[in-house]
This record gives structure tokens, sequence and C-alpha cells, in this order.
């Protein structure tokens, strides 16, 4: 297989046929030998339905149905395990991403790149969108000591050896843009124009984008863990010099008496110091629990147009 296109699929049902019309177009202007994998991740507005009605027309397209909502990071790894193109393109859905660019994608990476990244020139999203995007970026830069540039996503174009790297790493706090630069290679970026959403709107509220960069940071960086202990050592040091100022003044004749007030919030601070510092320790000791019981952080529960045993239905497989 010369490409295979893997595509998470959940909440864009009214894109999928013209997404589908357009990919094909754009293909079969590189090669004849390709695959359109798209994972339905329990779309609620039951995208499985037209999956189903494009594989029956369409050998080309492979169908991938989870047994659950495992999110987009599990089912972009369920894609990619079960895609065999010495070339392999993950994107998005809802047509923000022009399927008509894989064809630059390509061509970039026949100039002996492993991985081109498409840079979106100009995202169509509102200004407060884009002011918290880059401010999410900017921490987890930070945070887990990788330049992070806020308009490259997921749409991106890697040679096989590159993904079968990828497909060893089974962590189940998964970003497969993050763990693809982490890999090293030969790495690109491009420049291209990005259109509006299709349909609907992103099923990323800011709850879930807090909730995510979380578990980002905490499963890539122990940073967090060093700032409490910095933290610790500063308060530490202050509260020692205040206990020799009044050791001093005690000694030249001063009779201080500290007032209820600055004693009360003193306290309250250090336990909300504490309670915060056990917290951040809470985070990793959950991370630790996740990773160590091993459990698929996706199932798929139903498959179109695959040979018998030839798909991985579970990521321990």
């Amino acid at each position: 297989m010369d490409i295979s296109v893997v595509i998470p699929v959940y909440g864009c049902r009214k894109a999928l046929d013209e997404l589908h019309k357009r990919l094909t177009e754009t293909l079969c202007k590189i090669t004849q030998d390709y695959e359109i994998i798209l994972v339905e991740d329990r779309c609620p507005q039951n995208s499985w339905e037209t999956i189903e009605e494009i594989c029956a027309r369409d050998k080309k397209v492979k169908g991938l149905h989870m047994s659950k909502n495992f999110g987009q990071a599990s089912a972009i790894s369920a894609g990619v395990d079960n895609c065999s193109g010495e070339w392999v393109v993950v994107m998005d859905c809802d047509l923000q991403d022009r399927p008509e660019h894989i064809l630059d994608l390509y061509n970039k990476a026949q100039e002996g790149y492993d991985v081109v990244f498409a840079k979106r020139a100009d995202r169509k999203d509102s200004a407060v969108v884009l002011f918290f995007s880059r401010m999410f970026y900017r921490v987890l830069s930070h945070y887990t000591d990788e330049k992070i540039d806020p308009t490259i996503g997921n749409f991106s174009i890697s040679r096989r050896k590159v993904i079968d790297s990828y497909c060893r790493i089974r962590e189940h706090n998964r970003a497969y843009q993050l763990f693809i630069k982490w890999l090293g290679y030969e790495q690109t970026a491009i420049e291209l124009e990005a259109d509006e959403r299709f349909s609907g709107k992103s099923s990323y509220s800011f709850r879930k984008k807090i909730f995510f960069a979380t578990s980002l940071i905490v499963s890539h960086s122990n940073k967090p863990l060093k700032a409490s202990i910095k933290l610790g050592a500063a308060i530490s040091a202050l509260a020692f010099i205040y206990m020799m100022v009044l050791v001093i003044q005690k000694l030249m004749g001063y009779d201080y008496l500290a007032g209820w007030t600055s004693t009360l919030a003193s306290i309250y601070f250090m336990g909300g110091l504490i309670l915060a510092t056990l917290g951040i320790i809470g985070l990793y000791i959950g991370n630790i629990f996740n990773e160590v019981k091993n459990r698929p952080y996706y199932i798929v529960c139903e498959a179109l147009n695959y040979e018998e045993g030839e798909v991985s239905r579970c990521s321990t497989d």
C-alpha cells in the first residue's frame, strides 16, 4: 500500500461524503494503491451509518467502529495500528484541513523528509479560541521541553518507519503530534491555508482542554513536582529568615507579640500549599495507576473492508 489516510470521526457526519469525494480525487493524483481508514469513535450523530454506506460503495475505504468513545488520540492509534501504507496521513474529519493539501504534504516529503506537518497559515477560529490555544501550547512547551507551534495540529504525513515507532509507544495519555515530534527523524512543516469547519462545532470544551493539558503535562514532564519542591524550599527559607528576625528582636529587648491574624493566615497558607502539593503528587500516582493496569486504550467492535484476522481489535493485541 502506498498511502493510508487515517481519520478519527466524531461529530461531523454531514462532512463525510464530501470528505470521501475530495480525498478520492486527491489520492488518485498520487497513486491508485491507497486506503482511507475512518475510525468512528462513537459519534453522537451515529456517523457509523454513513461510514457503512461509503464502505459499501468503495472498497478502498475501511471502517473501524469503536466499542465506546475513547477520545481522538486513541482513535488515531486504532487507525495507525490497522493501516499498511508506506506513507500515512493523519487528519481530522471536519474539512478544516483541506484534503487537496495531502498532495502538497506528499510532494514535500519526497524531498527527503520522514514527517511533514501542515502549518495552518490562517486559522478560522475566534480571537478567544486563538488566545487560549497559544497560551495552552506555551505552557505545554515549557513543561514538556518541546517547542510546540500552536498553528500545527495532527494533519501530517509520515513515513512507515515513523509510524512503526509510534505504534511501539503504548502509553495511555497519547498525543499524536507530541509523540511524533518526540520520535525525531527528519521533520518539517509547510504553511497551508485552512478552511472553516464544514458543519457543527468542536467537541473540545474548555473543561476538556484543561483536562487534556493536565494529562499531557503529567505524562510528559516531572517539572510540576520540581516546582513544588522549589516552592516548598523557598517558603521554608522565608520562614527561617523570619524566625531569625524574631530571635534578634528578642535579644535586642523588643517585646514582640504576634497577632492571631498573621498566625491563622500562615496556617491556612501552608495548609493550602501542602494540599496543592499532595494533589500534584496524586496526579502522578493516578497516572502510574492507569499505566500499570494496562487496560486497552481502544477496543474495535466492528471493522469493514478488512480481511479476516487482519484487524487489531484491541490496543494490547
